[in-house]
């Protein structure tokens, strides 16, 4: 069942960055670019999306503070996904 929410939350990674590079194309304010300055000077425990595995580099749309630690996260549906159940995905990702 994990590999189902894993395989959706990568298609759905995949869809946000493909309508962020083609509002960019399009000359279109980018949530994005915003996200990135915001996001740029904290310091986060986690170097990959731990709901899909997207490097943190590609960018960070979401953020969550959980047990103490700030983990970032490439969209708010990996964010949900994680928040469902953040023990497990801690545990795939040690």
């Amino acid at each position: 069942m994990w590999a189902v929410a894993l395989m959706l939350g990568i298609l759905s990674c995949r869809d946000n960055k493909r309508a962020a590079v083609k509002n960019n194309a399009a000359g279109a304010d980018s949530s994005s670019a915003t996200s990135k300055a915001r996001f740029k000077d904290l310091k986060f425990d986690n170097t990959k999306d731990l709901s899909c595995g997207m490097p943190l580099t590609a960018g960070v749309e979401d953020t969550v503070h959980y047990k103490g630690k700030l983990y970032g996260f490439c969209s708010k549906e990996c964010k949900d996904a994680f928040l469902k159940d953040p023990a497990s995905y801690l545990a795939k990702n040690k």
